[in-house]
C-alpha cells in the first residue's frame, strides 16, 4: 500500500492523505464555527507508540530497553535481556495507523509512549536520554500527519529538575502533556517531592496522563501475570488516584489536567465509600468530598461495557470522559468513538472533551467515511 502525505491548506496546517483503496481526508470550511467543525469528529486520546528501532547499548543500565526487528512487520521490545512484548508496524508506521483509524472511525490519535518505556527505574541520565528519543519519535510521526496526530510525551520523572526542564522542551514541541506511571518506581503520586513537576505542568498548561505501571498486588494474584492488564491495572489506577486525592493535589493545583486511564480503574466504584469515610473524618488533605474532587480528573472510555461507561458518566460527569482505545495493543477497544457514543448521552465525548483535556482545539483533518455507528443513548 502506498501513501502520499502533503499539506494542502498551509494556513490551517491540515494534511491530505490519499491511498489506494483507503481513505481521503476532508477539510472544514473556514466559515464554520469551531464547535460545528468538531461535530462527529472522533479523537482517540489513549494510543501508544514504540520506535521502529531502539538500539541496545551496553554502556547504559542493564534495564535499558531496545527494539529488535524480526521478520516481516514484526519486532520485539527487549528489556533486561528478555522479550517484554512482541509488536508490529502499527507501533510506528503512520500509514498503517491512518488506515486503522479509518476502520475504527477515528479522526485523530493522541500518541504517547508504550508505558513500559517510561522507565521510571532507569538512572536519570539514561531516562532523560530515552525520553528525548521517544519525544522525537512522536514529534516525527505528528509531522507526517499533523491533522491526525497530537502528542503526549515523557520526562525523567525520577529526577524532578530534569523533568521540569523536559517539560519546557515538550511545550516547545507543541505537545499536550506527559504520560507518567501510577507510581514513580515506588514513589506515590501524592508525594510532595513530585509537586514541583505538577506546578510546572500547570504553569505550562500541560496535562498529565496517568497509566498503570508495575502494579501492586501481583503476588496476591498468584502466578498469573496474564491478569495484570485486565484485573490488576484498574486496582493500581485506583491506588494512584487515592494518593492524588488524599494529598490534596486537585485542590493545590486546580488548573492541572490529570487524565486517569482505563476509566479511572476502580476509583469510580469506591468514591461513595470514600465519601462516607470523609464524612467521618478520613480526609487527608481534602477539604471537599472525594466524589467532588474526582470530577476535576479526566477519564478515558476504555471500559468495554456500555453499562460500566454509563456508570462512570454518572459518577464523574460525562464532560470529564474522553474517547480512548489503547491502540495498537491486543487489549484495545475497537471503534472507540462508536462505543462511547452508544453508552453516553453527550456527543461532546467524541472531541469536545478531548480538546478540554488537551488544553486547546486542534484543526483535525477528518478521515472520510468515519461515521459513528448508532445513536447516542437517550
Amino acid at each position: 500500500m502506498t501513501a502520499k502525505i502533503k499539506t494542502i491548506i498551509p494556513v490551517c496546517k491540515v494534511n491530505s492523505v490519499t491511498r489506494s483503496g483507503a481513505a481521503a481526508i476532508t477539510t472544514r470550511s473556514s466559515q464554520q464555527s469551531d464547535r460545528e467543525s468538531a461535530l462527529g469528529t472522533v479523537i482517540d486520546i489513549h494510543t501508544h507508540i514504540v520506535p521502529a528501532r531502539l538500539a541496545a547499548d551496553p554502556k547504559r543500565d542493564a534495564r535499558w530497553p531496545s527494539v529488535e526487528l524480526s521478520t516481516g512487520d514484526q519486532a520485539m521490545v527487549i528489556i533486561a535481556g528478555k522479550v517484554f512484548r512482541k509488536i508490529d508496524t502499527r507501533s510506528w508506521d503512520v500509514e498503517r495507523r491512518l488506515a486503522d483509524m479509518v476502520e475504527d472511525g477515528t479522526d485523530m490519535q493522541v500518541l504517547s509512549p508504550m508505558p513500559e518505556l517510561l522507565s521510571h527505574w532507569l538512572p536519570p541520565d539514561d531516562a532523560e536520554y530515552l525520553a528525548d528519543l521517544m519525544n522525537d519519535q512522536i514529534a516525527g510521526m505528528i509531522a507526517q500527519a499533523p491533522g491526525n496526530f497530537a502528542g503526549i510525551g515523557m520526562v525523567c520523572m525520577q529526577d524532578v529538575p530534569r523533568a521540569i526542564r523536559q517539560l519546557d522542551k515538550l511545550k516547545a514541541l507543541g505537545f499536550a502533556g506527559i504520560e507518567i506511571g501510577t507510581h514513580i518506581d515506588g514513589v506515590a503520586l501524592g508525594s510532595e517531592g513530585l509537586f514541583p513537576v505538577y506546578e510546572a505542568a500547570q504553569s505550562l498548561d500541560l496535562g498529565i496522563f496517568v497509566h498503570p505501571l508495575h502494579p501492586a498486588g501481583m503476588e496476591r494474584v498468584g502466578g498469573s501475570p496474564e491478569f495484570a492488564a485486565t484485573a490488576v491495572f484498574p486496582l493500581e489506577t485506583a491506588l494512584a488516584s487515592v494518593s492524588l486525592l488524599a494529598a490534596g493535589v486537585p485542590e493545590r493545583f486546580p488548573r492541572l489536567r490529570v487524565l486517569l486511564s482505563h476509566g479511572g480503574g476502580a476509583l469510580p466504584w469506591i468514591l461513595p465509600r470514600m465519601d462516607f469515610g470523609w464524612s467521618l473524618g478520613a480526609r487527608g488533605k481534602m477539604t471537599r468530598a472525594p466524589s467532588n474532587l474526582a470530577r476535576q480528573f479526566w477519564y478515558d472510555s476504555i471500559l468495554y461495557d456500555p453499562v460500566s461507561l454509563s456508570f462512570l458518566g454518572n459518577a464523574v460527569g460525562e464532560s470529564r470522559i474522553v474517547v480512548g482505545s489503547d491502540y495498537p495493543f491486543t487489549i484495545r477497544q475497537k471503534q472507540p468513538g462508536a462505543f462511547a457514543s452508544r453508552a453516553l448521552s453527550s456527543e461532546a465525548v467524541l472531541a469536545e472533551n478531548s480538546f478540554g483535556f488537551l488544553g486547546r482545539r486542534y484543526d483535525v483533518a477528518r478521515l472520510r467515511g468515519t461515521a459513528v455507528a448508532g445513536p447516542p443513548r437517550g
